[in-house]
């Protein structure tokens, strides 16, 4: 299993006794790397007879600029403050910067659950 749940650790470093084993909702799933290229989805299942549509490519951008939302092409990914090695690879989560046809824009939305890319156009010094 992995390590989801409570930490077999106190603050101060002291062993915490588990009171029970883990149960089976505590269970992590490996996270969706969403990248760069032609749109590709998977559903899967979520707690309380839900669905999730975790998006393991796509192309297209909801991009916000004040009031108006587009639609725009996902060129590459510039920065990715989660993880360096991300940029190289293409990978987008949330916070990350993104060349669009529109423009530069920062990822708001989390595309390995939501299935979709919501961004905002940032203003480029």
């Amino acid at each position: 299993m992995k390590d989801q749940g409570r930490s077999k650790r106190k603050r101060t470093g002291g062993r915490l006794r588990p009171s029970h084993k883990k149960k089976r909702y505590q269970l992590g799933r490996e996270p969706t790397e969403t990248t760069v290229g032609e749109p590709r989805f998977r559903v899967v299942d979520s707690r309380g007879n839900q669905k999730k549509l975790r998006a393991l490519s796509t192309n297209v951008a909801q991009v916000a600029d004040g009031g108006d939302v587009s639609e725009a092409e996902i060129e590459n990914v510039v920065d990715n403050p989660s993880n360096v090695n991300y940029i190289r690879r293409n990978i987008i989560t949330k916070g990350a910067i993104i060349e669009t046809s529109a423009g530069r824009a920062r990822v708001t939305s989390r595309p390995g659950q939501d299935g979709q890319v919501n961004a905002v156009l940032v203003d480029e010094e």
